[in-house]
């Protein structure tokens, strides 16, 4: 019987620093821990569902639906915390089997796929066919109507009164406010009430998504602006906005070009009151 230590005493230690490292979704919540920021801040700023932030802190990313997925919303997530996201994205290819091949993306693009499809074009082109030829025959039975007798004569010319007499102006005055309100010009913001407070926000470098509610809470406004978009926000007293991107986005604020140096990705929290522009 020998005394000694056994081969089991012998074995190396275990190297630990996998097991102990940072996984992905720790990561994401301290920084978003760090910079101040709820998981309603954070899907609010980013549109991931709240369930799927939540699951994602907790590295499950079955509720994402797939490799391609939960690489995007973890890219998402790291800007909106103000993280690099290479980082990250190899942490969970190397987690998960390496990267994706670019196949499952496909899915993806199944709605362009469809775009291309010419059965909308060609039943356009043939209800455009049938509403010309209507015209046409309508067109030609009226005049043939007139060179017969005077009653069709008389039923062009009731028929041709009312566009050219006072009832017919009432239309094009409607339809002008109509056409010029969604997209309010830069001279309509400069000339804003001196009792309100006025904010434009128009995405000038890129696309993002922004929050904005009134001095009650009350949501104005919550989703997407793609580049060269613009929207204007009209308040009692007070504007509260959340900018996704706020590099992406210019503001008008009372008239006034804001002239704040916003960083791309950034997620800015502001207030603006009548008179001078304040940062909240």
């Amino acid at each position: 019987m020998s005394i000694g230590n056994s081969p089991e005493d012998e074995r190396p230690f275990q190297d630990v620093s996998e097991e102990t490292r940072t996984s992905v979704g720790r990561a994401l919540q301290q920084a978003r821990i760090a910079a101040g920021l709820t998981v309603d801040d954070v899907s609010s700023a980013t549109r991931v569902r709240i369930a799927i932030v939540h699951a994602i802190e907790a590295d499950n990313f079955a509720p994402c639906g797939g490799d391609v997925y939960a690489r995007g919303h973890i890219r998402t997530l790291a800007k909106a915390v103000r993280l690099d996201p290479a980082p990250l994205i190899e942490r969970y290819d190397a987690d998960h089997g390496g990267r994706p091949a670019p196949t499952p993306a496909a899915p993806l693009f199944e709605a362009e796929r469809i775009r291309p499809e010419r059965r909308g074009p060609n039943w356009t082109a043939a209800m455009v066919a049938a509403i010309v030829a209507v015209v046409g025959f309508v067109g030609f039975t009226a005049f043939k109507g007139g060179d017969d007798g005077s009653g069709a004569t008389d039923q062009v010319a009731q028929g041709a009164t009312p566009t050219s007499g006072k009832s017919a102006s009432p239309t094009p005055k409607k339809s002008k406010p109509a056409d010029e309100k969604p997209e309010p010009s830069d001279s309509a913001i400069a000339a804003a009430p001196q009792d309100k407070v006025t904010v434009q926000v128009s995405a000038a470098n890129g696309r993002s998504w922004i929050s904005a509610k009134d001095h009650n809470g009350r949501m104005l406004f919550d989703g997407l602006l793609n580049k060269g978009d613009s929207k204007t926000f009209q308040d009692s007293s007070k504007i509260n906005l959340i900018l996704g991107d706020a590099g992406a986005i210019q503001l008008y604020v009372n008239g006034k070009k804001i002239e704040d140096d916003f960083q791309p990705g950034a997620v800015e929290r502001l207030t603006y009151t009548k008179g001078d522009p304040e940062v909240g």
